[in-house]
């Protein structure tokens, strides 16, 4: 028998050296800014590393303690695609007595992070030529998971006002959805910005949302990290079960568990089969024992959101008082998430910006390149971290703007 073989598919990535090619999309998933800054001086001992979006709190014990008791137990089999039973009922019961809806469990599906959940939604929604309207600026993830799918990226960049602020146009929003369009992807309360989507905006959008056939794609991984209410304004509570909506959230921000890639998604019931199907095929679910934590972080964990959300309040005015005494500073007190996304004068290229922070001066923080349409100009700095690192950084970054 011969083989033939295919004609080059321009699509696709040749790489020097391989007698095969790659997926086309591989070519576009370059190193994001934010590492390409980080690699410059990962590991050296003496850098501040505001740049990714942790602080510097260890996971609770008692999260860390119901895991490993998991572990001891033998839980580290195969489990439920979708969550082990206690994990979605405990995901159920959270939803329910935050938002005062109904959630059945049958509407929850864990995932391995907050990532995953974006990256399944896509895989579901998605299909080669498809768009996504996506407000920015934006975590480039999203962005990366719609084009490995082959989808469209289309983004509707928020308005910055006059005090440094954030606000988005919603018929820009609109306006950008056409017949291609599957999804509109809106991260509220926002990374890098803070911003969050009000209640009436959701309303409004939801509305357009169920009047066109497209679905909302929620990341509300930032929900309980708001600094004038309880909780930020959520879609779960307008929508009803089978509503166009999914909602992607994640334990890695409000109980310090970054490391532990565990999130989940809140969806219509019938697309269960789908999830599970989706999870099987990318990890075949999160490890059954790590479940065991974030069981802990839901049904113990209060207490250290409440100081978490503290810190985070007490590191964000920290920053925002000292920037915001700099002349060439443009910065908004933030409102919620732990970023501060700020804008200095004159600095236009805030990737050599960043790196010059980085080798120079051993502070990390992220160039606003980074997250797409609205970001250029700007800088992000995580605040989740104590007093005595986020001075340390800062103290540092005011002697680079100095010597600008």
């Amino acid at each position: 028998m011969r083989y033939v073989r295919a004609m080059p598919d321009s699509s696709r990535t040749q790489l020097p050296g391989l007698g095969a090619s790659l997926s086309g999309p591989i070519a576009g998933l370059s190193e994001t800014p934010i590492s390409e800054v980080a690699m410059t001086v990962f590991g050296e001992p003496d850098v501040v590393p505001l740049w990714f979006g942790e602080g510097d709190l260890v996971t609770p014990d008692f999260v860390r303690g119901a895991a490993a008791r998991g572990m001891e137990a033998g839980e580290t089999f195969y489990t439920w695609q979708r969550g082990i039973p206690e994990l979605r009922a405990a995901l159920s019961a959270y939803t329910e007595r935050l938002y005062d809806i109904k959630c059945p469990v049958d509407r929850i599906s864990v995932t391995t992070g907050g990532m995953q959940a974006i990256l399944l939604s896509c895989q579901l929604l998605l299909d080669p030529g498809d768009n996504i309207v996506i407000v920015s600026p934006i975590w480039p993830n999203i962005t990366s998971a719609a084009k490995l799918v082959r989808g469209e990226p289309r983004y509707v960049a928020l308005d910055r006002k006059p005090d440094g602020s954030w606000m988005l146009d919603l018929q820009k929003v609109f306006d950008s959805v056409d017949a291609r369009t599957r999804a509109i992807f809106v991260n509220s309360p926002g990374n890098p910005t803070g911003w969050t989507m009000s209640t009436e905006e959701q309303k409004a959008l939801l509305d357009f949302a169920r009047k066109r056939g497209v679905w909302i794609m929620a990341d509300e991984v930032y929900a309980r990290l708001i600094y004038t209410r309880p909780v930020a304004p959520s879609f779960l509570e307008l929508a009803g079960p089978d509503d166009p909506l999914l909602v992607l959230n994640s334990f890695s921000k409000p109980w310090a568990m970054t490391g532990w890639r565990i999130g989940w998604l809140t969806h219509p019931a019938a697309l269960g089969d789908q999830f599970a199907k989706l999870v099987q095929i990318n990890t075949s679910g999160v490890p059954h024992f790590l479940q065991r934590g974030a069981i802990a972080a839901l049904e113990k964990g209060d207490a250290f959101l409440a100081e978490m959300v503290e810190r985070c309040r007490a590191g964000g005015e920290l920053v925002f008082q000292r920037l915001s005494a700099q002349p060439r500073v443009k910065i908004a007190r933030p409102e919620a998430a732990f970023y501060n996304f700020f804008s200095v004068d004159g600095v236009t290229d805030t990737l050599a910006f960043c790196k010059k922070l980085a080798k120079e001066y051993k502070v990390g923080l992220a160039p606003g390149e980074a997250f797409g349409p609205g970001g250029q100009g700007n800088v992000r700095l995580c605040f989740a971290s104590g007093a005595e690192r986020l001075s340390k950084g800062l103290d540092r970054i005011e002697a680079a703007l100095k010597a600008l």
